[in-house]
């Protein structure tokens, strides 16, 4: 009995994750300069004392996102080979002991939403990509913001983890609102 009930419990965990989207198709284009910029953030930051502030916190769990950089996009994907937009920042977010929910639409409703002003480092970006339903479905993590913009990494369907502006048109279009759950 107990069996049955664990397994019914994984198929829905397993059917709420299907049920969870990420990402556009879109192609993004980068300019030399905005490459040579994301390659200066890419760099891992310096390691933390145990006790740190929260900004600290915020930098270790940009510092896993990136490690995935690259990796290929795969629907409901959690690792190295192949990863979705909620699944990069549930996965950065745990390996700091911060547990959110798995889909990008749920995770839109934890923390305190921010004008886009007071955006930082570790925030969370939201997004609706799909024009038929008017739902969130696509979430990237704040790595930088600096006077030229808001800087986050996601997974893209077309080019797996990468990382955006939030000045580029398409996201700049269906961006929805902005959390803070640290």
């Amino acid at each position: 009995m107990r069996a049955l009930n664990w397994h019914k419990l994984l198929l829905v965990g397993l059917v709420a994750v299907l049920f969870a989207s990420c990402g556009s198709r879109r192609k993004v284009i980068t300019t030399k300069q905005e490459q040579d910029r994301i390659t200066q953030v890419s760099r891992e930051p310096e390691r933390q004392p145990e006790n740190e502030p929260v900004e600290n916190k915020a930098y270790k769990i940009v510092e896993t996102a990136l490690k995935f950089e690259g990796t290929r996009y795969k629907y409901g994907g959690m690792d190295k080979k192949g990863m979705d937009c909620s699944g990069l920042v549930y996965v950065s977010f745990l390996e700091e002991g911060i547990s959110l929910p798995r889909t990008s639409r749920d995770m839109s409703l934890r923390g305190e939403r921010l004008y886009l002003k007071e955006v930082n480092v570790g925030d969370l970006l939201f997004f609706e990509t799909n024009k038929n339903r008017k739902v969130i479905n696509h979430v990237g993590l704040v790595v930088e913001v600096n006077e030229k913009g808001i800087y986050f990494i996601h997974s893209s369907t077309s080019t797996g983890v990468i990382i955006s502006s939030l000045s580029e048109t398409y996201w700049n279009n269906n961006f929805v609102m902005a959390r803070r759950v640290i």
